[in-house]
């Protein structure tokens, strides 16, 4: 029940997770609902330096609106205030002049500040100085200009550690904004503390100073603040607060500066608090957690008025101090006063606010975009095409009855920014279903060539803004680029809000309880594993890959609910913890675009960058309901490939030494683009996707979806997009891989009940493969049953319940069957299509993105058909380390050789040989050896012998250091200059890098000197190939007659282990032992194969001195495996044989 509080009171000073990391917990509607169900009717928020938390209020304020509850958010922060930024930047240079001081002072900022209660109680460095004070918006107009306070307190000198703003910048922004002097670490506070050694009359003096100065800007909007603990130096402070009150007319409030939702939350909130300081020795914050919150000596939840009392009366007995008890009862009151008469019931403007530069002057944005799409079909030759006509016009004028024109208009300035510099997708997601995107050049794919569906990315009554996912070659680089031209007040990076998970928190919360880390290892190695299947079992999926929720983790990992039955405390922290914020990053594509977009949200810095404070995607959607559009500006490597592929061939084929990106793009447009391209090629068909040639293609780097595409053999983009959209855990589920490859093996055995289903299936031979096909046959079947009403028949299957989705389901319905029945499809076959309606709404895929995607795969598979070595050369650059033996071999299997690393024709990315037969290992995959370092060798090469690489009057040796000359001995890359002086890469390595010789004479001394080095080992060479390139040199330890003595044998590799044969090769590269629980030793083996794929074989009760197991060598074994352990052996001798 509701408590009721005899005095009334608002919490004008507070604090959530959501921008207080690590020293606040819960979100702000936690705190919300807690303050409403403890007898308040508003409450602040006022998160130190941000407004991070803002869209929470405001979003939770809408909720208890339409659940009717009276409560009122209120804006605001707890803002770091110094007087001056210019005196404070003067301090900091003086003090960067301390070359002790310079390095930590320049190091990198972030935009999660984490805030520590000591620095409340004591004089700060420079690095560190600031006092608080607690900003609260009025209305709008001082929402706004607390957005730009904050805003630019997070950029130039007024940033480093913590955003800060000065007097100047108060003044400036004072309009409509209430503030007050906050607590132990606030404006009054330092005044206090900086003086008190002084005496009173300095700390009075100080304060008066303040007060005047505040005055000066705020005029009776000033307030000084009281909080209520039992630290001594709070009653000190407040009776000088007080002082000012009697002295200056200001009035007082009391606050209860809550951090926690929950009295009950306060030992959470003591664990949280260390967990943001974990593995950092701080003095003020004991390692050992609080018995009770009496030993803390405060309570920070959100009050009401009559515990606001208790705790005044409480703490000033315990501290021994006497108040004025109406002064505080009035000050307590006045709370209730500012909240409800001088601050205004309001939810911050969410008008959306697009650029205005992207709509050309004498024009609306409507107009702007009916101009640029006739422009854009004449160019593209279909503005005489009546279908063509007509769906454009039908786009456009639903995108401007929606509102959406400025949306595509500023999409299409980033598109035209980006096809400036760089490979752009052919589409992305539902919009490449608009034939208005397309005209515009935002998308590439003729969405009526292939029956995309506008309706599947907009309809006519739907909510909510459109989202264009755009796909480039470099995202960041585009980023920046738009930032750098259009301003940081106009993009912003979209944040990213990182949160506690399971696995952690776990690992983290045992350390305070002082749980042995084996036990607590044991859960978390185990947890996803138990959990996994089950959960799989609970949703219907047998195929795939799936990660388990923290509820199915809690639910089904048997281990984990033992372990926390045993230790109940961890389980309540874990409850609690999970989903607390821990930092703050940045979102893979997102950006917001609009106008001074500074002034209309709060914005922070992380890691140099200006971002957003409010993020969008799949757990929160906080940027569009506050009137933010999202852009997605997404990577895809294959686009690089392309690039790269693309500038090989230009080399090779068209004579242009050096192409520029308007060469490459020039290629593209002329010979790869959607509309070039021969999408039908039965070359690239049957060479690629019917024999699986995978190399570098896009969509088909896993082998299951290999080996599905070979064996369905497709034959133009359609089958292609049929196959990635049931190359995923559902439809594999269901079996529809094999059901598929039946039917179109025999398309004359598939039964259509009426040709509506075989216009509209037949492409995917009968079957409801994409989102699409539910929708067209709804509208094709039913009675005046639209494509808008089809399209939301998708996604209402996709909802169980009997709410306002099924009353809406069931129209849907009566309009379909009476459709079927007035087109003589029987009553049961409409039910069961129906049926399959539903069935397939689980898994249907959206055409428009598989299509696209679809496009690209075949623009790669044309690239490696007619261009192998060019294709292959960007694929083996573009593959990261781990990956790169596996696709070194790739190369191979295709016919082509290998050069290993060669100062003299090792470039900065892999090289392609005259003939085109050999492939060329670059310097740039030597670890240690920077760009710089590089440059200097391929402007200077070709060198004949040693002496011309060390003594060359070109070459400058501070940018070719003694590290890198050394980082080329040790992987081979100087063995071309390496003679018959010396007798091997030891002592080559010895005279040449080890003692580095400066002049000829000493490399004559060096040779004589390290003679008796010789030769490294193969196995050292081995070693040091790898360390330094990242990658195992297998053709030399697997030679080409081992491995035909392998293969004639069958014997798999051990990442294609056959569980029947048990017999299997690979190479270990590390053994580890180690022991048991009961101290039995056992080895721990490491190893990898032919696929580059790194496996663990457990070898159980070994003898070390009988046990030998050689790394680098080839061996076979006969192995035992398990989902639980993986591979395993009871006998190392028994069952491991060396091959070589």
């Amino acid at each position: 029940m509701r408590k009721e509080s005899e005095i009334p009171f608002v919490g004008l000073h507070a604090h959530s997770v959501a921008g207080s990391i690590f020293d606040a917990l819960g979100y702000p509607q936690q705190h919300m609902d807690f303050a409403y169900e403890n007898g308040m009717d508003a409450l602040a928020l006022t998160d130190h330096g941000n407004a991070n938390g803002l869209a929470y209020q405001v979003i939770h304020a809408k909720k208890m609106i339409s659940e009717g509850k009276e409560f009122k958010p209120i804006f605001g922060c707890e803002a770091y205030f110094v007087p001056s930024i210019a005196n404070w930047k003067v301090d900091y240079e003086k003090a960067k002049e301390d070359a002790k001081n310079k390095k930590a002072l320049e190091s990198m900022q972030s935009g999660a500040t984490v805030e520590n209660e000591a620095s409340k109680k004591k004089m700060k460095s420079i690095l560190n100085r600031r006092s608080h004070m607690i900003l609260l918006a009025m209305n709008q107009t001082g929402l706004q200009n607390i957005y730009k306070m904050i805003s630019k307190s997070y950029t130039g000198d007024h940033f480093y550690r913590y955003p800060r703003i000065d007097y100047a910048l108060l003044k400036k922004h004072s309009e409509g904004v209430i503030a007050a002097s906050a607590c132990l670490g606030g404006v009054y506070a330092g005044d206090f503390w900086q003086n008190r050694d002084e005496g009173e009359d300095a700390v009075l003096d100080a304060m008066r100073k303040t007060t005047q100065k505040m005055q000066s800007i705020f005029g009776d909007r000033w307030y000084g603040e009281l909080q209520w603990n039992n630290v001594p130096e709070q009653h000190t402070l407040n009776q000088f607060i007080i002082q000012m009150h009697y002295e200056f007319g200001i009035d007082l409030i009391s606050t209860a500066d809550s951090h926690y939702y929950s009295p009950d939350a306060w030992k959470d909130r003591e664990l949280y608090k260390r967990l943001g300081f974990l593995g950092r020795k701080v003095e003020w914050l004991s390692e050992e957690l609080p018995i009770d919150v009496e030993e803390i000596g405060y309570e920070l939840y959100p009050k009401n008025g009559d515990q606001m009392w208790e705790s005044y009366k409480k703490y000033s007995k315990e501290c021994g101090v006497e108040y004025n008890d109406n002064l505080i009862l009035n000050s307590i009151k006045r709370t209730h006063q500012i909240a409800h008469e001088r601050i205004e019931s309001f939810l911050p403007d969410n008008t959306v606010r697009l650029p205005d530069f992207v709509v050309p002057d004498g024009k609306s944005a409507g107009q702007a975009l009916a101009i640029l799409c006739v422009a854009g079909a004449k160019e593209k030759g279909f503005a005489d095409k009546p279908e063509y006509v007509e769906r454009l016009k039908y786009e456009v004028n639903v995108i401007e009855d929606r509102g959406f024109s400025k949306y595509f208009l500023t999409m299409k300035k980033i598109a035209e920014e980006a096809t400036r510099m760089q490979l752009t997708g052919a589409g992305r997601g539902s919009a490449a279903g608009s034939l208005v995107a397309y005209a515009l050049g935002i998308t590439q794919v003729d969405p009526i060539r292939y029956g995309l569906q506008f309706e599947r990315f907009l309809t006519k009554g739907g909510s909510g803004y459109p989202d264009i996912d755009y796909d480039v070659s470099d995202p960041m680089v585009l980023k920046e680029h738009l930032i750098e031209e259009w301003g940081d007040d106009v993009v912003v990076p979209i944040t990213n809000w990182n949160t506690l998970q399971l696995r952690s928190l776990v690992k983290d919360i045992s350390k305070f309880y002082k749980i042995p880390f084996s036990e607590v290892n044991a859960v978390t190695n185990r947890m996803v594993f138990e959990a996994t299947p089950l959960a799989k079992k609970a949703h219907g999926i047998t195929a795939g890959v799936y990660n388990p929720t923290f509820e199915e983790l809690m639910q089904y990992s048997e281990t984990l609910q033992k372990f926390l039955q045993k230790y109940p405390e961890v389980k309540t922290h874990v409850n609690t913890l999970y989903g607390q914020t821990r930092s703050a990053s940045r979102h893979a594509g997102g950006v917001v675009v609009g106008e001074n977009l500074n002034e209309w949200m709060p914005l922070i810095n992380s890691g140099g960058v200006r971002q957003t404070p409010w993020s969008e995607g799949q757990n929160v959607r906080h940027l569009e309901p506050m009137g933010f559009i999202k852009f997605d500006i997404l990577g895809l490597a294959s686009l690089r490939m392309m690039e790269d592929a693309i500038r090989h061939v230009l080399v090779r084929y068209e004579g242009i030494s050096d192409p520029t990106f308007d060469d490459i793009k020039n290629f593209y447009e002329e010979r790869l683009h959607p509309e070039k391209i021969d999408l039908d090629d039965r070359e690239v068909w049957e060479n690629v996707f019917h024999e699986g040639k995978w190399a570098g293609i896009f969509q088909f780097t896993e082998g299951g979806a290999q080996s599905f595409c070979k064996n369905a053999k497709p034959n133009n983009i359609t089958d292609l997009a049929a196959i990635t959209s049931i190359y995923r855990p559902g439809p594999l589920s269901a079996g529809v891989d094999k059901m598929y490859i039946g039917a179109k093996e025999n398309p004359d055995e598939v039964e259509y009940l009426n040709e509506y289903v075989r216009d509209v299936t037949e492409e995917t031979y009968g079957f409801l493969i994409f989102q699409e096909q539910i929708a067209m046959l709804a509208h094709k079947l039913g009675k005046n049953l639209s494509l808008d009403e089809g399209n939301k028949l998708r996604k209402l299957l996709t909802k169980k319940g009997t709410g306002a989705a099924q009353v809406e389901m069931d129209k849907i319905y009566d309009k379909f069957k009476r459709g079927c029945l007035e087109k003589g499809v029987k009553a049961h076959e409409a039910k069961e299509l129906w049926g399959k309606f539903e069935y397939f709404s689980g898994y249907g895929f959206n055409k428009s993105h598989a299509v696209s995607y679809c496009v690209l795969s075949f623009q790669c598979a044309y690239l490696l058909h007619y261009y192998p070595e060019c294709w292959l050369a960007a694929f083996l650059d573009k593959e990261p380390d781990k990956r790169k033996e596996r696709a070194i071999n790739v190369a191979k299997s295709y016919g082509y050789n290998i050069e290993p690393l060669n100062v003299n024709t090792s470039g900065v990315r892999w090289e392609i040989s005259q003939d085109g037969k050999t492939l060329i290992q670059p310097l740039s995959s030597i670890k240690g050896l920077g760009m710089t370092a590089i440059e200097q060798i391929i402007e200077n090469r070709p060198f004949s012998k040693i002496e011309d690489f060390l003594f060359n009057e070109n070459i400058k040796y501070s940018k070719l250091n003694k590290k890198a000359v050394s980082a080329l001995c040790l992987s081979q890359a100087l063995n071309c200059l390496m003679d018959e002086r010396f007798t091997g890469l030891n002592h080559f390595w010895s005279a040449v890098a080890v003692e580095r010789p400066r002049k000829e004479k000493n490399l004559i001394e060096n040779i004589e000197k390290f003679e008796n080095e010789g030769d490294m080992t193969e196995e050292e060479k081995l070693q040091y190939l790898v360390d330094l390139v990242g990658i195992f040199p297998m053709s030399t330890v697997v030679t080409e007659q081992l491995q035909s003595k392998i293969d004639e044998l069958m014997i798999p590799p051990i990442s294609e282990f056959d569980t029947e044969l048990q017999v299997c090769w690979f190479i270990p590269r590390e053994v580890l032992q180690k022991k048991t629980k009961n101290g039995k030793l056992f080895y721990v083996v490491k190893v990898i194969d032919s696929n580059s794929e790194e496996n663990t074989i457990k070898c159980w009760g070994v003898d070390p001195d009988r046990d030998m197991i050689y790394v680098n060598r080839p061996y076979m074994a006969k192995l035992q495996w398990d989902a639980q352990w993986g591979f395993s052996t009871r006998s190392v001798r028994k069952t491991f044989r060396m091959l070589a």
